[in-house]
């Protein structure tokens, strides 16, 4: 994925750092929640998102007939955590970005939850139509997954009482894979799906309300997967290079974490930035049991 892609993703958070930036009250003027607009703007963003994801993914393939694919198991379901986390992201700067601008949190979660999952969707149509992938029903259901969760606590609990989180670091896999894991950075996180981990994070005070701890402090369940060249099985070598055999397995973590909304800030673009660090989980010490029936520690891990 090129650098011109992915300024797109980021599209959404811009969008409603701009939005945040400014004084909510110079939306007091204008009923918002009334807006026709608002769904023609929606249905054309994601026709442009459409268009963008066929140019960058798609142009150059040749079309077969319309079908489906069953990869629910690839990458030890990772790429699952992959489609609703980010959907969950969207999800949440919409919303975000609808309400400062004066729409009411029924309809924002309304909308939010679709911009979470509709402009997801013309990917999996593309892959129905395209030669060795198909439309896949478990990317699709977990694109309904993340704006599910959102949308679920916002209505039982006014917040996100468990935030969805991930982090990423180039794993040691992806020197030994000659390119196949990615050669950059950038690269390898669209590649390299062993050094991805997604935790559900929780505030400790909700937990124990009692206890005498920063506002801040929260403990975080992680899930990733180690030692995968493949989809389903290992590759045995790549353009002309042996690839190490390895073991793939599950990873299940426990660790500290930031919520960055307890952290208290009159600066407008503090609170942008924080808001953006609430979506990734900070680096600290964690213990991980494994599908191997090992247990092990880390003083610091991302």
């Amino acid at each position: 994925m090129n650098n011109k892609v992915l300024l797109l993703l980021m599209l959404p958070w811009l969008v409603e750092s701009s939005v945040y930036a400014q004084d909510s009250t110079i939306y007091k003027s204008h009923d918002y929640s009334q807006d026709k607009y608002l769904i023609p703007s929606i249905a054309v963003s994601t026709l442009l998102f459409g268009s963008v994801t066929y140019f960058a993914y798609f142009r150059n393939m040749e079309p077969v007939r319309f079908h489906f694919y069953n990869d629910f198991k690839g990458f030890l379901q990772v790429d699952k955590f992959i489609h609703s986390y980010g959907s969950y992201m969207a999800t949440s700067i919409w919303y975000n970005g609808l309400t400062l601008a004066g729409i009411k949190k029924e309809k924002a979660l309304v909308l939010g939850g679709i911009m979470g999952v509709v402009p997801l969707t013309p990917k999996e149509v593309f892959d129905g139509f395209s030669n060795g992938n198909g439309f896949s029903w478990g990317d699709f259901l977990a694109n309904a997954v993340g704006p599910a969760f959102f949308v679920g606590q916002e209505l039982l609990f006014d917040e996100q009482i468990i935030k969805y989180k991930s982090c990423f670091s180039r794993s040691c896999y992806a020197e030994e894979a000659n390119g196949y894991l990615g050669k950059t950075l950038l690269q390898s996180y669209f590649k390299d799906y062993n050094g991805h981990s997604y935790w559900l994070s929780i505030n400790v005070s909700k937990i124990f309300p009692k206890a005498n701890l920063p506002d801040w402090i929260s403990v975080a369940a992680g899930y990733s997967a180690n030692g995968m060249f493949g989809l389903y099985e290992n590759i045995d070598s790549y353009h002309g290079v042996k690839i190490p055999e390895t073991q793939r397995y599950r990873q299940f973590l426990i660790s500290f974490d930031v919520d960055w909304s307890k952290i208290n800030v009159k600066s407008k673009f503090i609170k942008v930035i924080f808001y953006g660090f609430n979506f990734i989980k900070m680096p600290f010490p964690a213990l991980e049991i494994n599908s191997k029936g090992n247990f092990r520690g880390y003083w610091i891990y991302f």
